[in-house]
């Protein structure tokens, strides 16, 4: 599975799923900058699982805000995943507000925006990525390794008073250092 930025443009290529580590069905998605008018569809997609208690709610004035930081997936002309990369420090950036949409769930499509967005924080100078998750292997799997939280600065935390989870908070902390 691939997901490369086309030469001189904010698009990815599209990418298919070889299998490997996912089902066997192939997936044809596109991997893009949001734009505005996605903002409907990724209050839908973030707030579905914000109401599960796996992610912190998005309203669609902070989306219109941060609109610059959300990568999406779209398939069949429908936006089916978002990821966002938010930049922390100089130096630091969080995978945030990963979804995918039920019935694109195991494709492959959650790893390649992950990787996309990885690749945006590279280009910004980034250094070490960070991610909070309930669901730890699937990062594991991208190359992140656990941390104990106390090793993320605190600026981080702000978002986590907000949290229905806080202050007994399970989410794992995880880190991927893009210099290696």
């Amino acid at each position: 599975m691939e997901a490369r930025r086309e030469a001189g443009t904010d698009v990815w290529s599209r990418f298919y799923v070889n299998g490997l580590g996912y089902n066997s069905d192939l997936m044809d998605a596109t991997i893009r900058r949001a734009v505005l008018a996605d903002a409907p569809r990724l209050q839908r997609l973030i707030n579905d699982y914000a109401g599960k208690g796996q992610m912190l709610p998005r309203s669609r004035q902070a989306l219109y805000e941060h609109v610059r930081d959300y990568l999406v997936a779209v398939a069949d002309g429908i936006v089916v995943g978002c990821v966002a990369l938010h930049v922390s420090w100089e130096d630091l950036a969080e995978i945030r507000s990963l979804a995918v949409a039920e019935q694109s769930q195991g494709s492959g499509i959650g790893a390649a925006l992950v990787r996309a967005a990885l690749e945006d924080a590279q280009e910004l100078g980034v250094r070490t990525v960070f991610a909070l998750t309930f669901v730890e292997g699937f990062f594991l799997s991208l190359g992140f390794r656990p941390v104990d939280k106390s090793e993320l600065p605190h600026k981080i935390w702000q978002e986590c008073v907000h949290c229905i989870h806080f202050p007994d908070c399970d989410e794992m902390a995880l880190t991927l250092d893009l210099t290696a």
